[in-house]
């Protein structure tokens, strides 16, 4: 049976390849050793500390990849730590919101596509904190505003159930459907991540569905972990079934966006080329195995009487060579 079409550009998280001392231009250099790595997300304003958008784009050609998108970081002032787009403080949140103006200009400036909103800062640790229906309003304003100063960029939600904050404003899929739904814009859409979605409670192919139904799947971060925390393991690692899952339904929605590792092979010690290589087999083998499965008449059979048994074998065999 027929493999799934169309090889996915890869990505790899940049600052897995940080060394002290070193620049963005040594991380894209690193990055460029793996080999398979053809596409790349900054991060704003981080990456842009000593470099201009056209030397960044310079480099980025140079070792071969495409700039697919940014991705936002408010850790520019002490005061974003209690909220950048729910900050308390209508200067400070105006302060968030032009920030991001100024990455979407930046990332039309370099011919990117998509604007990535991880909003870690926008939650709380404690009840009795904040004021729920403000910090809601608030943020979907935000959102709803940065999405209209450029309609031919895309804006990506990615959501997470905490870190750094103890509770995170948008923590799963239904709340984050429900955010996009309300800013309204037809150029938000929604980043998966792999890792957040399994320690959100939630299933990565059902994930991927409910987005491609009610908004637009923007991003796919690839990783893997134990459910209880953002892991960021190599992907397929721990939980490959589910992830083969994910690979089916994201050929039945047609995503044919970049796959990017969101993995930290710096948290371990492990060597982040080695480590980049070790997502791009792994993914590649279970793409591989997806196609096989994506088509399978006695799959679908199982699937549509929720025969767990017959299905399990069917994949075992498929992933494992397993028989009987």
């Amino acid at each position: 049976m027929p493999d799934l079409p169309n090889r996915p550009r890869y990505a790899a998280r940049l600052n897995a390849f940080k060394v002290p001392g070193g620049s963005v231009s040594d991380m894209l250099a690193c990055a460029a050793q793996v080999g398979g790595i053809d596409a790349a997300d900054l991060n704003y304003p981080d990456h842009f500390r000593g470099h201009k958008p056209r030397e960044l784009s310079s480099l980025l050609a140079h070792h071969g990849m495409a700039l697919n998108g940014l991705a936002m970081r408010y850790y520019s002032e002490d005061a974003f730590k209690i909220g950048a787009f729910t900050n308390p403080d209508p200067t400070v949140r105006r302060t968030a919101i032009d920030l991001t103006k100024r990455g979407i200009d930046t990332l039309a400036e370099m011919g990117g596509g998509i604007m990535t909103l991880w909003m870690g800062q926008d939650g709380v640790d404690y009840p009795f904190q904040a004021d729920y229906t403000r910090m809601w309003d608030d943020t979907v304003s935000a959102i709803a505003e940065v999405a209209a100063h450029n309609p031919q960029i895309d804006v990506a939600v990615e959501y997470k159930p905490n870190e750094p904050r103890a509770y995170a404003l948008m923590p799963d899929v239904g709340s984050t459907l429900l955010a996009v739904k309300e800013a309204g814009a037809p150029n938000l859409g929604v980043t998966l991540d792999f890792a957040h979605v399994l320690y959100a409670d939630e299933m990565p192919a059902h994930a991927a569905h409910l987005i491609a139904r009610h908004s637009r799947l923007l991003g796919v971060h690839l990783n893997d972990g134990y459910g209880k925390r953002d892991d960021g393991l190599i992907a397929g690692s721990v939980h490959p079934v589910q992830t083969v899952e994910l690979f089916v339904a994201l050929d039945q929605i047609g995503y044919d966006g970049v796959i990017y590792f969101d993995t930290f092979p710096d948290q371990g010690g492990l060597d982040p080329v080695a480590e980049a290589r070790a997502n791009i087999a792994l993914v590649e083998r279970l793409r591989q195995i997806a196609g096989q499965l994506r088509d399978d008449p006695q799959l679908a059979e199982a699937i549509a009487r929720q025969d767990a048994a017959t299905s399990m074998r069917l994949v075992a065999t498929a992933l494992y060579g397993a028989k009987g």
